[in-house]
């Protein structure tokens, strides 16, 4: 592995030991998109990033939520013209940070990113909200707060407008809570490399697919779903060991009693591989 290689994951491996509230969300996903290009310099990128901050600051928004999110938007969809990638949704540059500061283009959780990071350095409340299949985020004031659509260039999402959202993108006919739960940070850079995973195992690229579980697993050591899927991952690239030790470290961090029983099964189908 290349020293700059080693290198990143050695960062990503410590942001990943961080407790959630204090992982810098923008660095953890601008270090996941360098793994696929360690020769490249991030100053230009963390400097961006620094910019986003500072013309947020110069926008003296207040305390209120309505002009948090003006101040959002203006910065990042108005003066730095981000937006959502409509004409090559699946490209999977959308979901590469460095990419979609490259190209000013991305998914909706790709650019909700620079809107939390943007916003948090502000000292506001700012998080990704678990909206089926369309990343959406929150802005907090003291006076409650907005949920933005960083897709559309920041426009207000309000209820009519996601029930419609949720309506097209997911067929679900009623807007519930749990649409609208908040984010860990760590859940967003998983839904982030979700997207680069998902798309790789659909088109049958298994050694791309136990790269992103990998990468996954680096912001989120004890995820377990990721353990899971790797394992099976692993025995498909005939890996075995890899699959053994990947399906152990499930059983250990899962207390799905169902998925624990089906994984033992594996387990000892893959054991007797090495036989």
């Amino acid at each position: 592995m290349a020293t700059g290689s080693a290198a990143i994951e050695t960062a990503l491996r410590a942001l990943g030991a961080m407790p959630d509230d204090q992982l810098d969300i923008a660095e953890a996903a601008l270090l996941m998109a360098a793994l696929d290009r360690p020769e490249i310099d991030l100053a230009p990128y963390r400097r961006h990033l620094s910019d986003l901050v500072g013309q947020v600051a110069g926008e003296d928004a207040g305390a209120e939520a309505g002009p948090r999110a003006l101040a959002l938007a203006a910065v990042i969809a108005g003066e730095n013209d981000y937006r959502g990638d409509n004409e090559s949704y699946d490209d999977p540059a959308n979901a590469d940070l460095m990419r979609v500061i490259d190209r000013r283009l991305g998914l909706p959780v790709a650019l909700g990113i620079l809107y939390i990071h943007a916003g948090r350095a502000q000292g506001w409340a700012v998080d990704g909200l678990d909206f089926p299949g369309h990343f959406l985020i929150r802005v907090q004031g003291e006076d409650g707060s907005l949920v933005l659509d960083p897709f559309h260039r920041g426009r207000i999402a309000d209820p009519p407008l996601m029930q419609d959202l949720l309506r097209r993108i997911s067929g679900e006919q009623e807007l519930r809570p749990d649409h609208v739960r908040p984010m860990r940070s760590r859940d967003v850079l998983l839904r982030l490399a979700n997207n680069i995973k998902a798309r790789a195992w659909k088109n049958g690229d298994v050694d791309r697919t136990a790269t992103m579980l990998e990468r996954m697993l680096l912001v989120a050591p004890d995820f377990a779903p990721a353990w899971r899927e790797l394992g099976l991952v692993e025995e498909k690239r005939g890996r075995i060991r890899q699959s053994i030790s990947a399906t152990e470290r499930f059983l250990v961090l899962s207390a799905d009693e169902g998925a624990g029983l089906e994984a033992q099964a594996f387990l000892h189908h893959i054991r007797r591989q090495l036989n």
